[in-house]
């Protein structure tokens, strides 16, 4: 091993991101993780009311995900699951409707000049709704960027920010909205292969990063919260845990990949977003139909997104604060009735599961936005992960390992610039 031992305090996909890269160059590498489990919010568990394991959420990522799936490479992941080009399936509950929009591989659009390819009754001018994303001021919201009206807003823009910000578009941050975009339509279809892990989050992104840590000598406590960190000038010095204190040596280093509120209670003077939005998802014990697209947008329901896995059906339903109160039978009976009818699956309500995320993610607001830190912190030897950094994309997967990558660089190439500094063990600042 080369270095200090660097201390990263989380085991969510942020901060296994940063575990791995560090323990793949050489680093000794200790995660501290305060639950029972590793993976965060992109977790899986044996429900009981199921009888079967699920995920806590369902996450889609894109082909243009870079450094996602580089992290799925790395770890040795089983790969995920999706079409071969871009192809994603739209139903409207209230009229019936059903289309597939297909954009072509590259970056010049030709395929909306094909009907058969993009919503019906779009017009072509419609697509150009949001270059203004482009243009807008770093303090913009999405309704004064771009027109938030129409039949193609309706039909795309709508699902697909509200999906990628998780808030209202209308009070969405214009900025996140471009970095998405940017990334995947704009980007072409190559960049917008839709793609789930079937297999399940923890299969997929958790428990082969922790088998590669292990393998590499690496150390993951569960259990482990962490209370304080102590600082001596421009470096932190010890980490105060539940079980007792652990010295930072000279060459030590701290990446705090916890949520925001736990960042901004361990480092004095950090700006973080503090204000959060939910999302409800609800599970069904039940085979979908043969033919039932993997990923289906539904609109004018109060379900959003439809996946279908081998052994069940999963229904998300974004900016879900409105819903975190209701009565989670209520939930369920409702959404199963739209989910039969998209369906043709019997209406009796199968074995269910709704799963509340009250602090899903931060609001992707533009003053939200302006409260993200970046990686890089005060302290020569601490940096941080997490989706709510500044990764210049909403809450997802992909900002997530980004910022994972970020903190690990900043530690590599960090340059111990104070003397050994004398920590006695159970000592204040």
């Amino acid at each position: 091993m080369s270095g200090g031992v660097v201390h990263v305090v989380g085991a969510g996909v942020a901060g296994l991101s940063a575990a791995t890269r560090l323990a793949e160059a050489g680093r000794q590498v200790v995660v501290h993780e305060a639950a029972r489990a590793a993976g965060g919010r992109c977790r899986s568990y044996f429900d009981p009311s199921l009888g079967m394991t699920i995920d806590n959420g369902n996450h889609l990522l894109l082909s243009g995900n870079r450094a996602a799936l580089d992290y799925l490479e790395r770890i040795g992941a089983p790969g995920l699951d999706g079409p071969r080009e871009a192809t994603f399936d739209f139903a409207d509950l209230k009229s019936g409707e059903r289309w597939r929009l297909r954009p072509n591989a590259g970056r010049v659009p030709w395929w909306l000049f094909d009907r058969s390819r993009r919503p019906p009754g779009a017009r072509l001018g419609d697509f150009l709704a949001p270059v203004g994303l482009f243009f807008a001021p770093a303090r913009a919201t999405i309704g004064e960027a771009m027109r938030c009206e129409g039949a193609l807003y309706q039909r795309l823009w709508r699902p697909v920010l509200l999906a990628g910000l998780n808030v209202d578009p209308r009070e969405g941050s214009a900025a996140l909205a471009a970095g998405t975009l940017r990334e995947t339509l704009a980007a072409g279809g190559r960049a917008c292969r839709p793609l789930i892990a079937a297999r399940g989050l923890a299969p997929t992104f958790i428990n082969p990063a922790l088998a590669f840590l292990s393998a590499r000598g690496a150390t993951v406590s569960f259990g482990a919260r962490l209370r304080g960190v102590r600082f001596a000038g421009e470096r932190a010095v010890a980490l105060d845990f539940e079980a007792g204190s652990a010295a930072l040596g000279h060459d030590d280093a701290l990446i705090v990949a916890a949520p925001p509120g736990t960042a901004r209670e361990l480092l004095p003077g950090l700006d973080a977003p503090d204000e959060f939005r939910g999302i409800v998802n609800a599970h069904f014990r039940i085979a979908p139909p043969r033919g039932q697209p993997p990923i289906l947008a539904v609109l004018n329901g109060l379900t959003e997104w439809l996946f279908a896995f081998p052994d069940r059906l999963s229904a998300t339903i974004s900016a879900a604060d409105r819903l975190i109160d209701r009565p989670r039978e209520e939930l369920a009976a409702e959404i199963w009735r739209e989910a039969a009818a998209l369906t043709g699956l019997p209406a009796a309500l199968p074995r269910w599961q709704v799963v509340k995320e009250r602090r899903a993610t931060f609001a992707a607001t533009p003053a939200q936005n302006a409260k993200r830190p970046p990686s890089r912190t005060r302290w020569t030897n601490v940096a941080l992960a997490g989706d709510w950094t500044r990764t210049g994309l909403p809450a997802c997967i992909e900002g997530a390992v980004r910022s994972g990558y970020a903190a690990a660089t900043i530690v590599s190439n960090q340059r111990a610039r104070a003397p050994r500094t004398a920590v006695v063990a159970g000592s204040r600042p």
